[in-house]
């Protein structure tokens, strides 16, 4: 792969030819800005290629010109844009008479595409405990094939494991960066690995090599999470877009930053308090993407001069504890908060819901934050998020026993008898079959499982569990196993598997979350035929709209149940009205689970929303300058 760098907002292919024997080339663009040609003649062993570049703003002409001495018959280039967005039209390939390859196409693109940097905490497959590395794991990729140049920076993680393996694609980049934090200098280094169009960035440090996960292993939370291993990924993540070139270019000052949680919170910070005033990334513009505003990354105020930012930037990131949530009666209170900081600084705030983003401007989602974030409520969206319907996918899941369509359920059953056999419950189809897939904690609302299982367990249904969280919680789950042995089944664990085979053998899928930014079960749920029962909250109540069958023109409607409040009583009634209808009207059950298979969750939608944002924040100059 050969890259070109652009510096003309348009680009014009002209005619090419084969510099020994004319042999006729075969042109043609992608959407991921790449170029192409393949000759005709495949004993051709010199071959150049010209690219023509017209600028508006010039007088004369550029040329590109290439000369291919290898015996391969096909060449390719990269069109690398230096920096920022640039607006890419006018492709006119010659005219051939035979057919371009499928690979190869004539597009004319009249896009903007944008130099998109991820600053993330996790990224499947590399890091994940959670949504966020599912969300920064599959988007780029997305944003990618749509024509943008993405980075994702995350940590390297090596546990010390087999889970290590899973940066075996990456090669070390030679390239180090010294930040200037926590009282000296801190030099980190960067691997990298170009897959699926994506530059996956990963900052090396010690800090980032211990067993565990990535934020604590058995006894608790890292230490220096908070703060040190966090500060580090923040302050690398500017610099990599200056010093890496990727593809043989940098991504250069033009840059969009998409920070997310307050992980990747000092970005938006550092953009403003270090490098701006400096005459670097005047250009440039951030995001945070908040997908969980419960953790905020906050630490006693004494700690502000760990975080390299000057002085007088303080205010930014002051946060002040009300008195009843001090310690003892001399506490002032005073403490740091990085997603205050990248709220305050950023020049646009989304959240992974349109819900969420409404909840966290309120007293009770808000974690203390309400007021801020209504303040700058102007500038915030929410965006559900996708899933990766390749993955997730019940035509050709392999972790599936039988594969199925919205078109033919057939397998669906033959996936609740195998899940049953699998679990050692009595096979049933008239049997409704419930799961419930996540942590077992508060957030969650295992409390509100745990007291309504006895009147539930009662009826003539089935349950599974699976998840791990709060040992009182796990010891429950095998306390009721054990005096319910034909009805529930506890699994104490997280195993990939047995969570497709319980999403896809489940007649129905419960999720009595407090609060859910977003969600992701509810969304593999419908995927998979499995109608969700959730409390009506955040993006459970966006994605799941609960069933009526008397709406308009005689046509039912809705996806699955959504509840609230948030109780006992309410949680077993919703829960009952769809076993009655899963029992006594089939037909409205087929309908329920055909619209949820048919709702389109894929990335490719999402993106398209996040690229109408990407205008909005270069519409107007950056927040603080």
């Amino acid at each position: 792969m050969k890259s070109i760098l652009l510096s003309f907002p348009v680009f014009i292919s002209k005619s090419t030819r084969n510099i020994t024997d004319n042999a006729p080339l075969i042109l043609g663009f992608n959407r991921n800005s790449r170029f192409s040609y393949r000759s005709k003649n495949e004993n051709t062993r010199s071959r150049m290629i010209r690219l023509r570049v017209i600028s508006n703003n010039s007088k004369e002409d550029d040329f590109f010109d290439y000369e291919n001495d290898e015996s391969d018959s096909v060449a390719e280039f990269q069109l690398v844009p230096q920096s920022g967005d640039i607006e890419v039209g006018n492709f006119h390939a010659d005219k051939l008479e035979e057919k371009v390859d499928d690979e190869i196409t004539q597009v004319n693109l009249k896009e903007v595409t944008y130099n998109i940097v991820f600053v993330t905490s996790e990224a499947s497959p590399y890091s994940k405990t959670g949504g966020l590395g599912d969300v920064c794991g599959s988007l780029p990729i997305v944003l990618a094939a749509r024509g943008h140049r993405v980075m994702v920076v995350s940590p390297r993680y090596l546990y010390g494991g087999p889970c290590d393996e899973k940066f075996a694609g990456t090669t070390n980049l030679d390239c180090t960066t010294k930040v200037k934090c926590f009282g000296g200098v801190q030099e980190v280094g960067f691997f990298h690995e170009y897959r699926k169009g994506v530059d996956w960035v990963f900052v090396d440090h010690p800090s980032y090599h211990r067993p565990g996960n990535p934020y604590g292993d058995i006894y608790g939370a890292f230490g220096d999470n908070q703060q040190f291993r966090f500060t580090l990924l923040c302050h690398a993540a500017c610099e990599a877009p200056l010093v890496l070139p990727l593809g043989g270019f940098t991504y250069g000052q033009k840059c969009l930053f998409l920070a997310n949680d307050w992980h990747g919170g000092l970005v938006p910070v550092l953009l403003t308090a270090k490098y701006r005033p400096n005459g670097i990334y005047k250009d440039a513009r951030s995001i945070i993407v908040i997908h969980n505003l419960a953790h905020q990354g906050v630490e006693p105020a004494s700690t502000y001069s760990n975080l390299g930012l000057p002085w007088e930037w303080y205010g930014t990131l002051e946060w002040i504890f009300p008195t009843w949530a001090r310690t003892h009666p001399l506490d002032t209170g005073e403490a740091v908060n990085i997603l205050k900081g990248a709220i305050v600084t950023a020049d646009r705030i989304l959240t992974v819901s349109q819900g969420y983003s409404w909840e966290i401007t309120t007293p009770e989602g808000g974690y203390g934050l309400n007021e801020l974030l209504s303040s700058r409520k102007f500038v915030m969206n929410g965006i559900t998020n996708g899933i990766d319907v390749t993955e997730w996918d019940p035509s050709s899941d392999e972790h599936l026993s039988s594969h199925y369509t919205a078109d033919d359920l057939s397998g669906k059953i033959e996936c609740k008898i195998a899940l049953q056999k699998e679990l050692g419950l009595p096979p049933r189809l008239d049997c409704p079959l419930i799961g419930f897939i996540g942590r077992l904690d508060y957030q969650k609302g295992i409390d509100i499982i745990l007291s309504a299982a006895p009147a539930l367990l009662q009826d003539d249904v089935q349950f599974v569990m699976l998840g791990t969280g709060e040992k009182q919680y796990e010891e429950w789950m095998r306390a009721t196993e054990a005096a319910f042995q034909n009805k529930f089944r506890g699994w104490v664990g997280f195993n990939v598997p047995i969570s497709h085979q319980i999403t896809a053998g489940c007649d129905i899928l419960l999720m009595p979350s407090r609060y859910e930014p977003c969600g992701l079960n509810q969304l593999y749920a419908m995927r998979y035929g499995t109608v969700p029962v959730v409390h009506g909250t955040g993006g459970l109540r966006e994605t799941v709209k609960t069933f009526n069958p008397y709406s308009e023109e005689g046509k039912s409607e809705g996806t699955g149940w959504a509840f609230s409040p948030l109780t006992r009583e309410c949680m077993l009634d919703a829960l009952r009205m769809a076993i009655k209808t899963y029992r006594e009207h089939k037909t409205s059950w087929e309908g329920l689970m055909k619209r949820g298979m048919e709702r389109d969750c894929s990335w490719d939608n999402v993106a398209a929303q996040y690229e109408q944002v990407f205008k909005w924040v270069f519409m107007d100059p950056p927040y603080i300058t």
